[in-house]
Parts: C-alpha cells; structure tokens; sequence
C-alpha cells in the first residue's frame, strides 16, 4: 500500500519548518534557572527528574501531533485497484452430497466432504469471473448459496455446511431438481452443474434421472464426480442434531454403474475419485472443460485517509494540553 499526497511540498515542509520550530523555542527559552527546594523539613525531597521525563514525553508528542497536522493538510490517500469483468463468466452449482457417508476419512486424513469443500474453494478462486453456487443433499435438498461472485460469502456458506444437517438420506433427484430451476432462470452464457456424491439415491420423490432430464432442458452442462474408495473405511463426524460424536468402521460401497446411467441421462460426463488425487484431477478436469473467455479491466481509485492522520493529531494536542494544564499544574 502506498501513500500519495495532493500536495506533497507541505510533506517536504514538515521536515523542515518542524526542526527549525523546534529550534527557535528551545533558544527563546529563558536561561536564567532558578533552583528552588520543595518539601517539608525532613520529609520527601521533590523528585524533578520525574517531571523532566514528563515534560520531555509531551514535547514529543507535541511534536509529533504538529507532524501528523502537516500529514493531514497535504492531503494524504492510497491508491485502490479494482478488478472490473467485462463479461459475465459461467453459472456454476455445485450439488453436495451431506449424508453421513461423506464423513469416511479416505482423502489422505481428510474426509470426503471436507476434501470437497476445500476443492470447491480452490476452484472458484481460480475463476473470478464465474458465479458459484451451492445445494446441499440429504434427505431432502435445498439451496444454500444461489449463483455468486462473492468468494467470501462462499466460503462462509462452504463453512456452515455440516454432514448429517438433512439427515441420513441422499435425495439426488431433488438436489439436481433444485439446481435446475435455478439454472433455468439463469441468463448466463454458460452454465454448469457438478454432483459429488458417494452414495446412490434412496430418498425424495423424484427420480434423478428425471431431474437430469431438467437440467439438459436448461442447457446446463452435467457432471457427476463419485467420490471415495470401496471397503472398510473409517468415519467420524459429529451429528448437528443429537450433538453426539458418530464414529467407526464404514462400509463403502455404491453403485457406479447407477452413477453412470445418471450421468448419460443428462448427457453430463462421469467421473471417479477414489482417492484425493482423483479428486483433485477430477476438478482439474471440470476448469480445463468448462472454458469461459474472462475480459476485465483494472480501475484505480483513490481512498482519501484525511481523517487517519487529523484526528490522532487532535486528540494528542488536545491531551498533551490537559496534562499540561490539569495534572503537571497539580504536581508542580
């Protein structure tokens, strides 16, 4: 961050208008002193050494509010820029499966969903000019983030999500249906959905198929990526409702080949990770495909700090002069 100033000659003449100042009071002092002795007979002399540390102090200070007084009059501001696209990049939905089954530690340590999360993050902040949204499965589906730009709001959503928040069912159809509405009503040149799941449908009303049909009528681009290793695998996660810690051996195992038929039903393209570099190749996969041609143009601005330099210089003036006048006038 750097500091312009409107007019820097008044920055030039702090240097030299301050020492000078200061030069000229310490020679107009009166050099005559007179020492005086304070104290009762016998009691405790007068420590005048404590009040030159004091005096001295608030000549610093003096000095310094009469500088930042300077600061402020030559009209200090940092220069901002600002990123602008020029074009609308892709809708993007992302569907995340929530069930308890996520929670299978098989991601090098990490579990399933949180391995998801931190690549869905790392995704988006490598294509700003695209929107990202967010719908959770379970049981039931809904939508936690609509289509956004805003990658702090992302990963506050991505944050608050929790394995088990729509119980232990895996809904498919209804969270391909909800982001299909919401792609629908999207004017964005180009649009995506991603489902990552481990897990075959077995809850909600609609069919996934069904709802994968919805998504090609929006003219969405599908994509399925099975998520997570086959055969004993340990699972830990703490259930939101009961607040009690779930965990264990689980035994991974879905049904690909559903998977599959899901995916050429939407005519999407199918992907397995069963590891965390399958994982990571499959979003590598998913940002060299789902190609948007980004224009943007830099903007700078600048950001006036007028007060960040006035108000700290009154407030030491002001309390430089009620030491002065309250308590130096008490102790002396």
């Amino acid at each position: 961050m750097i500091i312009n100033f409107d007019n820097p000659f008044l920055v030039i003449a702090s240097f030299i208008i301050i020492p000078i100042g200061v030069f000229i009071y310490h020679r107009m002092q009166n050099p005559f002193v007179l020492s005086v002795p304070l104290g009762a007979p016998g009691g405790i002399s007068f420590k005048t050494s404590q009040v030159n540390v004091i005096v001295r102090f608030l000549k610093i200070l003096e000095v310094t509010g009469i500088f930042l007084l300077f600061l402020s009059a030559a009209g200090p501001s940092i220069r901002i820029s600002e990123t602008v696209w020029l074009n609308r990049g892709a809708d993007i939905i992302f569907i995340i499966d929530v069930s308890p089954s996520m929670a299978a530690i098989d991601m090098d340590g990490k579990n399933r969903f949180n391995a998801g999360k931190i690549l869905i993050e790392n995704f988006a902040q490598k294509r700003p000019s695209d929107s990202i949204g967010l719908v959770a499965v379970g049981e039931d589906a809904a939508l936690i983030l609509p289509p956004t730009t805003d990658r702090e709001v992302l990963s506050l959503r991505l944050e608050q999500m929790q394995i088990g928040e729509l119980g232990d069912g895996t809904a498919l159809g209804m969270g391909l249906a909800v982001a299909s509405y919401h792609l629908e009503r999207s004017n964005a040149k180009r649009k995506v959905a991603v489902l990552i799941t481990d897990g075959e449908n077995n809850a909600g009303a609609l069919h996934p198929e069904t709802a994968a049909g919805f998504l090609t009528e929006a003219g969405a681009a599908f994509w399925i990526i099975a998520v997570g290793s086959a055969g004993e695998v340990p699972i830990d996660y703490l259930d939101p409702y009961t607040k009690i810690r779930r965990t264990g051996i689980f035994d991974s195992r879905y049904d690909v080949e559903s998977l599959r038929r899901l995916s050429a039903a939407g005519n999407g393209t199918f992907l397995l990770a069963s590891n965390s570099e399958k994982f990571a190749e499959a979003f590598s996969q998913l940002d060299s495909s789902e190609i948007t041609i980004q224009r943007s143009r830099v903007i700078n601005r600048n950001l006036s700090i007028f007060y960040h330099f006035f108000i700290p210089a009154v407030f030491l003036l002001l309390f430089i002069r009620f030491i002065r006048r309250s308590i130096l006038r008490a102790i002396i």
